[in-house]
């Protein structure tokens, strides 16, 4: 018993820092089997003489059954202490199996990879990312019983981290109700060496174990027994990894799901060899599931092979929901109105970019805006975050492999993206940037695609474009992902302003802005259209040019009725069944169509800075040439239908007038001041053709440069360009609001019109045309000029030009002037007078104005003995109006309605009996007094009959005049 004792003390001892319930238990047991001898021991020992003897007789089995049952708690207590004993060995051993294999896997970096995941649970909102789980590729593949992958695709700052995070919680969610229970391990790949393949596996491996800890000792073995036959570092060897998770695979009894984000922040050789490892792994095993996530790019998107795929698109209802998450959690302090705007508006410019809605709020958070006024005018004009912006030049380093040719050519791309006007086909862009990166001069399409590279361009761009299809080369889809990198690509042009490979970068402290983005693009399309095969063959062949006059659907021998004209149908719907052409297929190449129908509109968007080199537009549109007309083909057939969408004559076209319709002022005025104008360039009359074209479709201002400015104002100084002027605002007028513009150059001519007596037949020809604006205008700057006003009465026609155009308004203007009186005397060669010219159109406003005023003019005949009347009745005019004019006309006759029918006149009421107008017959009976007799003779039976028989209602007739006839007779 006594030697128990020390041992039983050191037990004490390490029950206490074990802490131990058991051996404390155990102790408590041999404590009181020890105060229990001793008590017994000392009950006997106390005792005198008899007594003792007595006790010691009587209880003689009473200490050692004490002792007895002492040594039992004393041995239970030894077993303990041996577990407790085997107990911490373990723990040491399993102290230094997880210091050995956090050394060997790199333990930091799977708690980096928990406080990343951590840091995503706070960033994201569930709503977001729950509509993957009713996705049908993903609910197909999570029933799926075989070894499958799952992708996640998305574009840049989509948020596919965030998604792969919500999976990876979901996963485990869902494993507690499996038993056994499904293990889920999960790496997050980011822009440094977490993308390595030997550190993804080396964390997913020790993410496994951490699970499922008796591996560990399994894995130790593993790792010690590769070490000792050579292998010093089994966990810088993806190949080992593989295999130890092959081998745990072989015999796991639960479903392994992998989760990997952000496959394509790996680089090319550990991608490859992850994607090869995780193939082996599922072939080896039905229990292993893997989620990768990454950026469409062609070369994954060909590696992924068959594994299901979810598309990360924009959605308006996910921008939404994420944009009020992030302003709900770190702009609560806004008031309620504040945040409402930030909300709609962030909402609709995301576009799906989940990284721009992070940042933007983080910088409103910086700036502690708070104002409502103040968050309008900065979400009017949002800069963009610095921090995006760091993010894109780091991705453009990265995607370039930090090589200066490789960067070149991103950035050319990434400009070209910036400012292009539609989406670009992959080869179109590929073409472009072939040209703008050319180290030397490249003369012909032939040339120029010997040196295409597509794939190298697109892998060079891939992070900052939209998802593209890389199995369609001609579809227009490249775009960039966001309008936050087409701000990048504008306001950091310095930064990003690279070198080739033969020239120090270009340093430069100004700011570039649009303009000059506009003025590259310009450079490359018109270097295109330069192109020796653009200008030396056409477009079209002759069976095309035949076939554009054939009806355009695809089925021409279709019953079915053409669609009727939708005035909201767009150009792509209405062409969709039309005929096309291949540019390519005449040599022409890819590049051809969008330089040929979008340069026009690069080229007027410059207007400061460097301007184009005139030699180059002269080149371009020369008068008359092959490749103005292929060009301008192209242009009004953007979509390559073989049917223009609008007309567009290259022959009507010199540089000048392309210039003056598309270029801006300072191009324009560069033209018309250092171009050769008698060149085989232009045509005969430049100037004129340009303003031309220009009073059709152009901006009117360009009319006063061309008149005012320049070497060509002679041109456009005299008779004929008003009369252009004039006709062009007859015809279309209501094209522009701003004709004042074009109008007051009278101004600057007056003296000239005088000089060169051309003034009188201006003012007739807008009499003619109606033209108050040049009508007034002449009057009013008359008013002081006796010169002038001399001029413009030269000739006594000017109202009757006015009649005839049917211009009432400009008859009133001249009646209201003083010195018109002795006009309304005029009488043309035919014998007419103003009546007789307003029998025409039949205004009754017009024979208001004159009637009261020219008097017996009324009754004057012109060289075929007709008077106006007449002339009325015979016209094809409106009858109503017709009518009225004969009312307005027979009022202000004598009462006598035939008094003034001479000779040789024609008698109106026979007129209007022989064409059988019974109204115009009742109007010259009733309101002219018109004797019914003169229309009437008796026939053989001595009843009266008309004379000359109608061409219709002779029965009516013949009644109203009898009727009247006889009404005469009783009067």
């Amino acid at each position: 018993m006594l030697e128990q004792l020390s041992y039983i003390d050191d037990c004490d001892t390490l029950g206490q820092r074990s802490n131990k319930t058991d051996i404390h238990k155990a102790l408590v047991s041999v404590y009181q089997k020890i105060l229990e001898f001793y008590a017994a021991a000392h009950e006997i020992l106390t005792k005198k003489g008899g007594k003792l003897v007595m006790t010691m007789v009587l209880e003689t089995d009473r200490l050692p059954n004490i002792i007895q049952d002492f040594l039992g708690c004393a041995d239970t207590l030894r077993k303990l202490i041996e577990k407790a004993t085997w107990e911490i060995v373990e723990d040491i051993k399993s102290m230094l199996y997880d210091r050995e294999i956090s050394r060997w896997l790199g333990g930091g970096k799977l708690n980096s990879q928990s406080r990343y995941h951590a840091r995503l649970q706070d960033l994201r909102t569930d709503e977001a990312c729950e509509s993957l789980l009713t996705h049908p590729n993903f609910t197909e593949w999570y029933r799926d019983s075989g070894s499958q992958h799952l992708a996640i695709l998305g574009e840049m700052g989509c948020g596919k981290t965030v998604a792969m995070a919500f999976l990876v919680d979901e996963l485990n969610r869902r494993s507690e109700r499996q038993l056994p229970r499904h293990k889920v391990c999960y790496y997050y790949c980011r822009n440094d060496e977490t993308g390595q393949a030997v550190h993804i596996f080396s964390a997913l491996v020790l993410a496994l174990l951490e699970q499922l800890s008796g591996l560990k000792k399994t894995f130790y073995e593993w790792y010690k027994e590769n070490q000792a036959s050579g292998v010093f570092e089994p966990a810088a060897s993806t190949r080992k990894m593989e295999e130890f998770l092959g081998n745990v695979l072989e015999t796991l009894d639960r479903l392994l799901f992998i989760v990997i984000d952000g496959l394509d922040e790996c680089d090319r050789t550990s991608r490859k060899t992850l994607l090869k490892s995780l193939g082996n792994l599922s072939k080896k095993t039905p229990r292993l599931k893997i989620v990768l996530s990454s950026r469409p790019e062609e070369e994954i998107l060909e590696q992924l092979g068959q594994a299901y795929r979810i598309d990360l698109k924009s959605d308006p209802h996910r921008d939404t929901v994420i944009v009020r998450h992030t302003v709900e959690s770190q702009l609560s302090y806004l008031s309620a109105d504040v945040k409402a705007l930030v909300t709609e508006t962030l909402s609709r410019l995301a576009q799906g970019s989940a990284i721009w809605t992070k940042m933007i709020v983080e910088l409103i958070e910086v700036r502690k805006i708070r104002a409502f006024g103040a968050m309008q005018l900065f979400l009017d004009d949002m800069p963009l975050p610095g921090e995006l912006s760091n993010l894109y030049a780091t991705l453009i380093a990265r995607t370039s492999s930090n090589d200066t040719e490789n960067q070149y050519l991103a950035v050319l791309a990434l400009k070209f993206l910036a400012i292009a006007c539609r989406p670009l086909s992959i080869l179109e862009l590929a073409w472009a940037v072939t040209l703008a990166a050319a180290q030397h001069e490249i003369g012909t399409v032939a040339a120029l695609a010997q040196l295409v590279d597509h794939q190298r361009v697109m892998s060079l761009i891939h992070p900052f474009i939209t998802r593209i299809d890389y199995t369609d080369l001609k579809k227009r889809q490249v775009q960039l992902v966001h309008e936050s990198v087409r701000e990048f690509i504008t306001r950091e042009w310095p930064r990003l302003q690279v070198s080739d490979t033969s020239k120090a970068p270009l340093q430069r402290n100004t700011q570039y802005h649009v303009e000059d983005l506009e003025a590259f693009i310009l450079d490359i399309c018109i270097k295109y259209l330069l192109l020796n095969e653009i200008g030396s063959s056409p477009l079209f062949s002759e069976e095309q040019i035949a076939i554009e006059e054939l009806p355009q659907d695809a089925d021409l021998f279709s019953d079915i009725e053409p669609h009727e004209y939708d005035r909201y149908c767009t150009w792509e719907t209405w062409e969709e069944n039309m005929i096309r052409y291949d540019p390519t297929e005449r040599g022409f190449g890819e590049f051809f169509v969008y330089a040929s129908s979008h340069w026009l509109q690069h080229f007027g968007a410059i207007r400061h800075g460097p301007l184009p080199g005139l030699a180059k537009i002269e080149e371009l549109c020369q008068a008359g040439s092959t490749r103005l007309d292929n060009w301008v083909n192209q242009n009004c057939r953007p979509d390559c239908a073989i049917k223009a969408r609008f007309e567009f004559y290259s022959h009507l076209y010199d540089p000048l007038s392309i210039t003056s319709l598309y270029g801006s002022d300072a191009i324009l005025h560069d033209m018309l001041e250092n171009s050769n104008f008698g060149s085989d360039n232009y045509l005969p009359l430049p100037a004129t053709g340009a303003a031309d074209q220009i009073l059709q479709w152009g901006d009117l201002s360009k009319i006063r440069i061309l008149f005012l400015e320049g070497k060509l104002r002679h041109q456009l100084r005299n008779l004929d360009f008003f009369r252009l002027i004039i006709r062009q605002w007859s015809n279309i007028g209501s094209r522009h609001d701003d004709w004042e513009l074009v109008f007051d150059l009278i101004d600057h001519v007056l003296d000239t019109l005088v000089e060169e007596q051309w003034g009188s037949e201006l003012l007739c020809i807008a009499a003619r045309s109606g033209c108050m604006p040049m009508v007034q205008r002449l009057l009013n700057r008359a008013q002081n000029k006796v010169e002038l006003w001399n001029e413009l009465m030269r000739g006594r026609q000017l109202i009757g030009e006015a009649v005839l155009g049917n211009h009432v308004d400009v008859v009133e203007c001249f009646l209201g002037e003083e010195g018109f009186e002795t006009h309304l005397q005029y009488v043309n060669t035919h014998g007419e007078n103003f009546l007789h010219m307003a029998s025409g159109p039949c205004n009754p406003a017009m024979f208001r104005l004159l009637v009261p005023r020219l008097g017996e003019g009324i009754y004057r005949i012109d060289s075929h003995g007709d008077t106006a009347l007449v002339r009325l009745i015979r016209s094809h005019a409106d009858s109503e109006n017709k009518y009225e004019c004969a009312r307005i006309l027979l009022s202000h006759a004598n009462a006598d309605g035939g008094s003034h029918i001479g000779d040789g006149q024609q008698d109106p009421l026979q007129v209007a009996v022989q064409l059988g107008d019974t109204e115009m017959c009742r109007l010259l009976i009733c309101e002219g007094n018109m004797n019914s007799y003169s229309a009437l003779t008796r026939g053989r039976d001595g009843q009266l009959e008309i004379k000359d028989k109608p061409w219709a209602n002779e029965d009516t007739i013949l009644q109203l005049l009898l009727k009247h006839a006889a009404a005469a007779s009783t009067g």
